[in-house]
């Protein structure tokens, strides 16, 4: 299969600024085909970003740590949290951003933020399975264990074997 034309063009502009500038403007995703140093080229990546927050995926490790950059993506598409710096892991308010979009990116949380209660709280309205991501500690906490036995009994087994055998928790699990 031939190559998308807007492709092969910025592969043919790929070390022109203005060219990749004015086209990553236009479509993000592009910046793939830029050449590498644009990826670390804090314009053109925030550019590419805003128009496409998927373009992330393409940003230099030290843009991927630029909380301006990552939160413009994240807070957009939530699953591209995956691309976060390990240094903006614990960024509660990043985080809890992309959440909004989507409670999977819980997996991808640093030891600490799956120990949050607000955190953890926020994930499992999206996606209760996700708990079983979650610290221990919130695994046995009452107020998550009947939010998510509301939203998915089936979640039960990700439930610490102490409050497996709380009264409400067995309520709700029993309940038709």
């Amino acid at each position: 299969m031939p190559e998308a034309p807007e492709i092969t063009a910025m592969k043919e502009n790929a070390s022109n600024r203005e060219y990749v500038l004015k086209t990553v403007n236009e479509n993000g995703k592009l910046l793939e085909f830029a050449d590498d140093n644009f990826h670390n080229d804090r314009e053109v990546v925030l550019a590419a970003v805003k128009n496409n927050p998927e373009a992330l995926e393409f940003a230099s490790f030290d843009l991927k740590k630029d909380r301006e950059i990552v939160y413009e993506s994240v807070s957009k598409l939530g699953w591209t949290y995956c691309y976060v710096d390990e240094s903006l892991k614990n960024d509660k308010e990043l985080l809890l951003a992309g959440l909004e979009k989507s409670g999977q990116i819980l997996y991808f949380a640093s030891p600490e933020m799956r120990d949050d209660k607000d955190v953890v709280m926020k994930a499992i309205e999206d996606k209760p399975i996700i708990v079983k991501y979650a610290s221990k500690r919130m695994r046995n906490d009452l107020d998550v264990g009947i939010k998510v036995m509301d939203k998915n009994k089936k979640c039960f087994k990700f439930l610490e074997p102490e409050l497996q055998k709380n009264e409400k928790i067995q309520e709700i699990k029993n309940a038709e």
